[in-house]
């Protein structure tokens, strides 16, 4: 009897055995099926990912005196939300005269369709730079509560503003451009005599005046004053009284804390292509496109004065010897130092190819899970 009870006991543990097998043979088959449906998908996401890396590829050439093909592709590691801030940006392209600024609003008007945004032209009285504190009031309040032009881009010879000062708890996003100042006095002095090719019959207040830069300095004249290298400063500087002292050191010292502080962006007219592509990297709500269309488009060279002698080097040398020159150039030579700063923390060179770089930061340890 304890023979055949044994018997049976063995006889039960062998078919429990069988189906404990042929289970686990079955697992494995079914999780194999499952991996190579993970594989498939995974192959299939990295395959979506690189077309669209490929189709955020597009190349842009530099205004600069060596100008090279580059390339300009979107970050692979970014997070897209699902909020509207972006429809809520304000920028104020508070532009220096003579300094690209026709060329680069160009661009913006191209883009305002495309994009769907806003570009508003802020018109001065008599080209007035500075405001009226009411006016300034005014201002402030109009762009901040302008909702129904939201996303916009506001655009005029006008001073810095400081926002903060008038009690808004929204601020607009500040850029600009600025040009080597010798070459801005050069381009400003035959401007007013001779015009452009942007609007060519428009006569100009010192239309039919001919003399020279060279005979206009050596003769001391009003017009070459080194007084009116100063205004890239100021316009930096703000709507402050002493912002507008030629040669005043507390607006220098002012106009480079507000461009670190202040401003998103500022570039130099000579980069102006490479300006172009790091607005398009960091703000592609309005930017996005703006290479393409800078490199191709009708407007790159939109506006060139119509008439310009290069000056000699006794002439620059007289202006360079002056103590406003000294002061606008340290000026330039700062934003351009801080903007090829910017420019290498945006982008890679690879093989003569400037990349954009991916997201260098990421989130982790995020509670409650």
């Amino acid at each position: 009897m304890k023979l055949f009870t044994w018997r049976m006991q063995n006889r039960q543990c062998g078919v429990v055995a069988a189906i404990v097998t042929v289970g686990a043979l079955l697992m494995c088959v079914h999780l194999l099926g499952e991996l190579r449906k993970l594989g498939s998908a995974v192959a299939e996401l990295q395959d979506e990912h690189k077309l669209k890396s490929r189709s955020f590829v597009h190349s842009l050439k530099s205004l600069g005196h060596h100008s090279i093909e580059r390339h300009l592709s979107a970050a692979k590691d970014q997070v897209e939300l699902t909020g509207h801030g972006d429809d809520e940006m304000v920028v104020i392209y508070n532009r220096v005269p003579k300094t690209g600024s026709t060329s680069f609003a160009g661009i913006a008007y191209d883009l305002c369709k495309v994009n769907h945004f806003n570009v508003i032209h802020v018109n001065t009285s008599k080209n007035a730079h500075v405001m009226s504190l009411s006016d300034q009031m005014k201002f402030v309040r109009n762009v901040t509560e302008w909702i129904e032009k939201k996303p916009v881009i506001y655009h005029g010879h006008t001073a810095f503003l400081d926002f903060s000062r008038f009690g808004v708890s929204t601020v607009p996003i500040y850029v600009n451009l600025i040009r080597d100042p010798l070459e801005r006095l050069v381009s400003y002095y035959y401007f007013v005599r001779y015009g452009d090719d942007f609007r060519p019959n428009l006569r100009r207040r010192k239309a039919g005046n001919t003399e020279t830069l060279d005979e206009c300095v050596e003769k001391g004249g009003s017009d070459c004053d080194p007084e009116h290298l100063w205004l890239q400063i100021p316009f930096f500087c703000g709507q402050d009284a002493m912002c507008w002292e030629p040669g005043n050191k507390w607006a220098l010292e002012m106009a480079k804390e507000n461009v670190l502080r202040h401003y998103l962006l500022v570039g130099v007219t000579e980069e102006l292509g490479d300006f172009v592509a790091v607005l398009e990297a960091v703000l592609p709500r309005f930017f996005r496109g703006a290479v393409k269309l800078f490199q191709e488009g009708t407007k790159s060279h939109l506006r060139r004065t119509s008439h310009k002698v290069p000056p000699k080097p006794e002439t620059l040398a007289t202006i360079q010897d002056s103590k406003i020159w000294k002061m606008e150039n340290e000026f330039y030579q700062f934003v351009r130092k801080q903007f090829r700063f910017v420019k290498s923390q945006t982008f890679q060179q690879v093989k003569g190819q400037f990349i954009e770089k991916s997201n260098r930061f990421h989130y982790e340890k995020i509670r409650p899970r």
